[in-house]
């Protein structure tokens, strides 16, 4: 039988944060990694549109509130762990904020970076 989640029972580090993971929830690829406290966890699950807290602004961050490339909650995972969270979400536009698709657009080939995709816009 499902338990009720409660996201204060996640493990959050000394700052209250938990690194969260999107994934496209069609293709599977990975798109970014950022952060979320108790609360944004609490306001993605409550709108479905991605809340992440921005540890340079100290402030919550809405994906797309700005740039129009917004994230909808399909489903979120927690880890074994409880210390890290994958949100599988619908991405309109590019994830990343050098208007790439995914964040992680650069690869590691016989020690050198390759930059694999480019910019969409």
């Amino acid at each position: 039988m499902p338990t009720t989640f409660d996201p204060f029972t996640l493990r959050y580090d000394p700052r209250g944060l938990i690194p969260v993971i999107a994934q496209d929830a069609g293709t599977s690829e990975v798109l970014m990694m950022a952060w979320m406290n108790a609360e944004a966890v609490v306001r993605t699950l409550e709108t479905g549109r991605v809340t992440y807290w921005s540890r340079s602004r100290g402030a919550f961050w809405v994906k797309g509130e700005t740039s129009g490339h917004t994230q909808r909650l399909v489903e979120m995972r927690v880890d074994c762990d409880r210390d890290c969270l994958l949100l599988r979400v619908e991405q309109t536009g590019p994830a990343c904020h050098t208007d790439r698709r995914s964040c992680f657009y650069t690869a590691i080939r016989d020690g050198h970076e390759v930059v694999t995709m480019a910019p969409e816009a």
